[in-house]
């Protein structure tokens, strides 16, 4: 299949890289590798953007080398400072990582996958070198996205990453959804985002490990403690009133999973649309904090899967 470039080189989110499988249709973009749309006969299951439009609200996005905030964007690992953009100045944070932004490589496109690739260089806010490739590829049970970190650097770098996909079931709002995610707790953080401390959710209006309307609950919350299946994998599904659903799963290298109901979007009117569905491998501030930072060695490589199936 051929590279789409419906409105040429000028679309804000670069080449436009179609897949399709049976029912399901998808396209990625050159900018950050973003999963920009994906339905499913003809249905969205993601709350995606326009062609004509960017990326807003990390929507589709690649989060590396580390995903979510990171306190005034300063951080040391092994005797090594890291100081990186404030990207949210309203609260003092760096967010999201860098490679959100960057221009991805092709490395391999066919009618349902696509393969890019890109290399994060030495420089202030990430003093090494990371060589990054995400993999989109549809099947009949859905998307799975296989993400490979590699470290080609003289010294021992951390890595973090996550994704930033917006689940909707084609409700007004996500209110009158289902949420079933189960974790048995949540990270409490303070004013800025930042973690102060993990919290049981049972018995709160955080708790979703029984499947219930997500109803007024204003989430920006990331959840651990995962409940995992045989295969290792935990999963998170969000169903239509009628059983409609859409399910991601996460296998056992994302120990964290961030659920955002967009309250704080602009415009007002895309608020509680869909509801952002992150998978993590380390919290908020993980860099700065050191918590599941994954350590990669000279030369040591990582991998991570994660999907979205229908029903």
């Amino acid at each position: 299949m051929k590279t789409e470039r419906s409105i040429g080189p000028r679309a804000p989110s670069g080449a436009q890289y179609r897949i399709v499988r049976g029912l399901h249709d998808a396209t990625v973009t050159e900018v950050g590798a973003t999963l920009r749309r994906y339905t499913v006969d003809g249905v969205d299951v993601i709350d995606g953007f326009e062609l004509d439009e960017r990326s807003s609200a990390g929507r589709g996005q690649v989060l590396a080398p580390w995903p979510n905030r990171l306190d005034h964007g300063h951080y040391v690992f092994e005797g090594t400072t890291g100081r990186a953009a404030i990207d949210e100045p309203e609260l003092s944070n760096a967010i999201h990582g860098m490679v959100r932004w960057m221009p991805w490589d092709l490395v391999a496109h066919s009618t349902d996958r696509v393969h890019l690739g890109c290399v994060v260089h030495p420089q202030p806010g990430y003093p090494w070198r990371l060589e990054l490739r995400v993999e989109y590829r549809l099947g009949e049970d859905g998307l799975t996205v296989t993400a490979d970190a590699t470290n080609p650097s003289d010294a021992a770098l951390p890595f973090g990453i996550g994704f930033h996909p917006y689940l909707t079931v084609g409700t007004s709002t996500v209110d009158t959804a289902h949420l079933l995610l189960p974790a048995h707790r949540r990270l409490e953080t303070d004013r800025r985002g930042l973690p102060v401390g993990e919290v049981e959710v049972a018995g709160t209006e955080f708790d979703f490990t029984a499947r219930r309307p997500v109803g007024p609950v204003d989430l920006d919350t990331a959840y651990t403690g995962l409940v995992r299946g045989d295969d290792g994998r935990a999963r998170v599904r969000l169903d239509d009133p009628a059983g409609r659903g859409v399910e991601l799963w996460v296998d056992d290298t994302f120990g964290y999973v961030m659920a955002y109901t967009g309250d704080t979007l602009q415009p007002v009117a895309r608020r509680r649309k869909g509801i952002a569905i992150e998978p993590m491998t380390c919290p908020p501030n993980a860099l700065a904090s050191g918590t599941d930072v994954i350590r990669l060695d000279r030369s040591q490589a990582w991998r991570g899967r994660w999907g979205i199936t229908t029903r």
